[in-house]
């Protein structure tokens, strides 16, 4: 709508490489007649920005007319590069538009993002990439009567692509010329050297930026919801990427904690054993057992139990319950201490039938405080089961000392 109204605004095109961000910015300076600036974040730095600001505050007090101000990879720019654009934005002296592949509410300074919008591209789909694939055959500028793309050829290289038009039109250039002509001057591109011509496709991934963060997210949560199939797939995707096998190991031993916990008692010792498979055998020898440990985590029962415990406990602590140990609980371990009490009143749980005496360890104003609660599933039947017959003796045995 404001591309067709001539209305243009300073904005953040967020979206993968290849989705069309400087395409769009350009087809809107020319929709709306506004003289375009490019300059990369790569290669500019402040003095640039600021030549750029400074001329188009001149070209718009001449001509009236708004300069469109494209940054690619704005991401690049440090937080002092950022804040020269600002004055500028505010003022409207230029139209803005930063394209970026990282998450701009980490990548872009607040002062900045909080006066642009931000759109969101996604990955190209498959007819898309197939019509551009169509079209730089068919046109004079491009491959015009030097090739020949079949269907499966081209539907090949999309799938190589992963959403990405200029992969995907630099993989047919590339297949091109690698392909000898025929004898009627055409180049019939098979699939062989599509497959010769890009050995292996470049995974999306950024160790440090959000893809990292993405793939965890949907490893932890397939996980939790017992689905191993998935659980292999986000595994496979991280490690095929290069993400460290430690970190991942590391992850696959908090969820065997936050999410299994005393429903399967083996789950953390065996994620714990991956993470020493993985330094002892290091990659990729160490990916199955990381593979083992995510199947095994996927289909043991779940409870969160011991996660909410924690949490409750560490609240109380957090609400001002930061209570004192009790004497009875204190070690006399000076003839002073043992005057002022401590040790006073301890119950030695072995000299108690059942190891279990009628004293209380929670401090005075937490008496009575359950935190932990265990869940119906796995083993925690058999800890609620336990639980509760200790109850039983610690009741008996108060009414024993009473």
């Amino acid at each position: 709508m404001a591309l067709e109204s001539g209305e243009l605004h300073s904005h953040i095109l967020w979206g993968p490489p290849g989705s069309g961000k400087t395409t769009l910015a350009r087809l809107m300076a020319g929709g709306t007649g506004a003289p375009f600036v490019p300059f990369s974040a790569v290669l500019s730095g402040i003095k640039e920005v600021r030549e750029v600001m400074a001329a188009s505050e001149r070209h718009l007090r001449v001509s009236g007319k708004r300069t469109l101000v494209f940054v690619d990879e704005i991401h690049r720019f440090n937080r002092a590069q950022q804040d020269a654009f600002l004055p500028f934005v505010e003022s409207g002296a230029i139209i803005l538009v930063g394209a970026t592949t990282e998450n701009p509410s980490f990548a872009i300074n607040s002062a900045l993002l909080s006066r642009m919008k931000v759109y969101v591209l996604g990955p190209l789909d498959e007819e898309a990439l197939r019509s551009i694939l169509r079209r730089a055959v068919a046109d004079p500028r491009g491959l015009e009567g030097q090739v020949l793309l079949g269907e499966e050829e081209a539907g090949l290289i999309v799938a190589l692509a992963s959403g990405d038009a200029r992969r995907a039109l630099n993989t047919l250039e590339l297949v091109a010329r690698m392909t000898r002509p025929s004898p009627d001057g055409l180049r019939r591109i098979s699939q062989e050297t599509i497959r010769r011509a890009v050995e292996r496709e470049p995974l999306v991934y950024d160790k440090a930026g959000e893809e990292h963060f993405n793939l965890i997210s949907a490893l932890h949560k397939s996980l939790r919801n017992s689905d191993s199939d998935a659980a292999l797939y986000w595994l496979a995707r991280m490690l095929e990427a290069g993400e460290d096998p430690l970190y991942v190991a590391r992850r696959l031993i908090r969820f065997a904690s936050e999410d299994v916990g005393n429903a399967d008692p083996q789950a953390l010792p065996l994620s714990t054993a991956a993470q020493q498979a993985v330094h002892f055998l290091g990659m990729p020898e160490g990916a199955l057992a990381l593979a083992q440990a995510a199947v095994y985590l996927a289909v043991a029962p779940k409870s969160n139990a011991v996660t909410r415990g924690y949490a409750e406990a560490a609240k109380k602590i957090q609400e001002g319950h930061s209570l004192p140990v009790p004497l009875h609980l204190r070690n006399p371990e000076t003839p002073l201490l043992a005057d002022l009490g401590y040790g006073k009143g301890y119950l030695y749980a072995h000299d108690f039938e059942g190891a279990v005496a009628a004293m209380e360890c929670l401090p005075e104003d937490l008496r009575g405080a359950q935190f932990y609660r265990p869940g119906s599933e796995g083993f925690e039947r058999e800890i609620a089961r336990r639980l509760d017959a200790l109850a039983v003796k610690r009741r008996a045995a108060a009414k024993k000392t009473s």
